[in-house]
């Protein structure tokens, strides 16, 4: 059954109003899922929605009703709203009339699966949600085993964390820990940790990737701290040529993983043609 939710003061809506603030989501255990490919990566990951606004007359005609089927089918509650309520708990400049609360999703770090050669993200400190969201999104494409979250300082279940990803956040291993945890994990299965930084002598298509690697890329504005620097196997640098001394994270982030995968494709060619 479908419920009407025609007014703002809704305790519903004030909930899904809520969850744009951290406190609210790290009280509840709960996050906003917002849009039909993030949704349906969310309901394919087996992610648990506990209710759906719905708002047809934003709807794309993608294939709306199959998807709220899977959900209703979940258990989840579905709330039919008016396109005035739904534009209060949506974050999107262009809605497509699907919302969720689902509860979030926490994984020990033991419960990573590696591939023979491991292929690992570690994102230090990243502080905008945009550039985390680039980064799981990036690290889906090619193909990574798991994204470690260090120190972190942006909420991955910030609502714009989930949309720049694409919902990838929901495909991809992300595993939140501290710096030394994540470390002794990489030590414990022999994964060279290579750090990017304007400082390293070696440019990042000079050295060998094709073995266990872990790419470590640190905050905006300062870059990964004095921790990784010291502990890395490897410092690579990506050339500059203008008046800019570095690049945007999530960009310099998705230059060093598809070179491990130009590297590997010829040697390692199974892992990355699946």
């Amino acid at each position: 059954m479908i419920e009407k939710i025609t007014s703002m003061q809704n305790p519903k809506i004030k909930l899904a109003m809520q969850l744009a603030n951290r406190r609210t989501r790290n009280q509840t255990n709960l996050f906003l899922i917002e849009g039909y490919r993030e949704l349906s990566r969310a309901v394919q990951a087996r992610v648990k929605i506990v209710s759906l606004f719905i708002c047809p007359t934003l709807f794309l005609g993608i294939n709306e009703k199959t998807l709220i089927e899977q959900i209703e089918q979940d258990q989840a509650f579905i709330y039919h709203c008016s396109e005035s309520v739904f534009k209060k708990i949506s974050y999107r400049d262009r809605p497509d009339g699907l919302v969720a609360i689902a509860e979030q999703m926490h994984y020990p770090l033991h419960s990573i699966s590696f591939s023979p050669i491991a292929f690992v993200v570690i994102a230090e400190a990243i502080e905008k949600p945009g550039n985390l969201g680039t980064i799981l999104r990036s690290a889906d494409a090619a193909g990574v085993d798991a994204v470690m979250i260090c120190d972190r300082c942006t909420d991955i279940y910030n609502p714009n964390v989930v949309r720049a990803s694409v919902g990838t956040l929901f495909t991809t291993s992300v595993i939140e820990a501290t710096s030394q945890e994540v470390l002794s994990l990489m030590r414990e299965h022999k994964i060279k940790v290579v750090a990017a930084t304007p400082s390293a002598s070696q440019d990042f298509t000079q050295l060998d990737l094709t073995g266990p690697v872990a790419i470590a890329v640190g905050t905006e504005q300062l870059g990964l701290s004095d921790f990784w620097m010291k502990q890395a196997d490897i410092c690579v640098r990506i050339p500059m040529h203008g008046i800019a001394d570095s690049l945007n994270v999530a960009t310099a982030t998705t230059l060093l993983l598809y070179e491990v995968v130009r590297q590997r494709k010829g040697k390692n060619a199974d892992h990355f043609l699946r």
